[in-house]
């Protein structure tokens, strides 16, 4: 009788120990959200324009908008999320361990991870460009770049293209950062700085008169929300909200206020890629 107990009482343990895990791991964004009116969000926090951290500790940017209004629609006021910095290393992590029920962070959609992660979206297409002095009028795309000084973050695969397909002339600097690369372009120790062009249009903004996008971009990326691998539910509904959002004019309102300063005009609304 007594060990009859023991199992029946491990047996419930177990029960409640794996239904709370479900609740916390394997359900939907959607089921937190509606019961929890809380969500945490995984965002950049060094890119202007797209994901910055304030001087107060606040976070602003493209990314954090359409953030904010999925969340919204999702049931969760802006008081009810907290934005949890990451990088591009660790997002895949981040979701897969439940660190953060979303990402919105230039998070381009590949086939490599949607093995791991599941994807709403694109919410912006955006392509690699070159960011260069406002007064440079030869810097027009990346076939103009032989013999120039180039910059780019360490390990890059934007810089290493130029030079594959465009210019094989090219010097590339390396930095730890695109603001180092920035404070070089406006120093004239380097010539130009390559990335995608929604990065590249947050620190024109920046620096109005003093940088420009050569506005030729020469890849495609597209940007979506990662979400815990299989969640279905979650990428309807966050598609759903993208959808309204295109619709309504905030997702123009959010790129203009953003990019605007730096000339970047709002292109036109991606189509979703529903799966």
């Amino acid at each position: 009788m007594f060990r009859r107990s023991i199992v029946t009482a491990f047996a419930l343990a177990l029960v409640t120990l794996t239904s709370a895990c479900g609740d916390d791991g394997s359900g939907s964004v959607v089921d937190k959200a509606k019961a929890e009116k809380k969500l945490v969000i995984g965002v950049k926090a060094d890119q202007p324009g797209l994901g910055l951290r304030t001087p107060d500790g606040t976070f602003a940017g493209f990314d954090i908008e359409v953030a904010k209004y999925v969340a919204k629609a999702l049931g969760v006021d802006p008081t009810g999320i907290t934005f949890k910095e990451t990088i591009s290393a660790n997002r895949e992590a981040f979701l897969q361990q439940g660190q953060v029920d979303m990402v919105v962070a230039t998070y381009s959609i590949t086939d490599a991870r949607k093995e791991k992660v599941s994807f709403a979206g694109p919410y912006f297409v955006a392509g690699q460009d070159l960011l260069v002095r406002a007064d440079d009028t030869t810097l027009t795309g990346p076939e103009a770049l032989n013999g120039k000084k180039l910059c780019s973050v360490a390990g890059s695969t934007s810089a290493q293209k130029v030079k594959d397909t465009y210019a094989k002339e090219v010097q590339l600097q390396e930095e730890r950062a695109y603001s180092a690369c920035v404070d070089r372009v406006l120093g004239g120790q380097l010539d130009a700085i390559t990335t995608d062009n929604v990065i590249l249009a947050g620190y024109a903004a920046q620096h109005v008169g003093k940088l420009k996008v050569a506005g030729k971009p020469f890849s495609t990326e597209k940007y979506g929300i990662g979400l815990k691998k299989d969640d279905k539910q979650g990428r309807d509904a966050v598609n759903e909200a993208l959808t309204k959002m295109f619709a309504d004019g905030s997702w123009k309102t959010a790129i203009d206020a953003n990019f605007g300063a730096g000339g970047f005009a709002a292109p036109e609304a991606p189509k979703l890629e529903r799966y």
